[in-house]
């Protein structure tokens, strides 16, 4: 069977996670950079959004589907904890994170220090300080949770690259000693995104 063919950009954080979940697991895969709307994506994702894999007659999309294929298909480690109770938190915490901290962090915070609507170009300090409050709370609960768990949360890559999020990880003990100990892992460091802004699309 031919390698796992992941679509999508080294940008995106949902990209990144499948990524992750290969190099975690030792397998073999190729990336294909291509940006939203391309035809291989929406080939397959009926709304455009990123990443997809293709691996011989198997086609998915949306990241949290990839990884659990990809940690059942493939032999090494795995990735989501084979007992249910511990399965059932990681299924718990990465509906969170995507349902309602990706907006908050990614598509308001870094967006708007990214892709802000000022017009002239400088970061969107009335959107920044606006959801400021409640990146410090989302973190907050992150923290409390890493405290007893710990869970791969590549979307604080970005988070900790502005100041305002590097200073609420910072104060925030448990998530800052689990940063770090997940950004000295192979697969983390492998998979370090180019330097530079994510792009505005779609992930999932």
């Amino acid at each position: 069977m031919p390698k796992p063919e992941i679509i999508g950009s080294v940008r995106s954080t949902y990209t990144r996670i499948v990524r992750m979940v290969c190099e975690e697991k030792g397998i073999e895969h190729t990336l294909t950079e291509r940006p939203l709307g391309a035809p291989e994506i929406l080939a397959i994702h009926p709304f455009g959004k990123m990443p997809v894999l293709r691996h011989g007659d198997i086609a998915l999309c949306e990241s949290k589907a990839i990884a659990a294929y990809l940690d059942r298909r493939f032999p090494g480690p795995p990735v989501i904890p084979p007992d249910p109770g511990l399965a059932a938190l990681t299924e718990q915490w990465v509906s969170l994170v995507n349902t309602v901290m990706d907006a908050t962090l990614i598509r308001t915070y870094l967006f708007a220090y990214a892709f802000p609507k000022t017009g002239d170009g400088k970061p969107d300090r009335n959107a920044i300080d606006a959801v400021t409050p409640v990146l410090r709370e989302q973190l907050s609960i992150l923290d409390q949770a890493v405290a007893a768990t710990g869970h791969l949360l590549p979307i604080l890559y970005y988070v900790r690259q502005l100041p305002e999020g590097a200073e609420a990880i910072a104060t925030a003990s448990h998530l800052a000693g689990y940063y770090d100990r997940h950004a000295a892992r192979p697969s983390f460091a492998r998979t370090v995104p180019p330097s530079g802004p994510p792009r505005r699309e779609q992930s999932s």
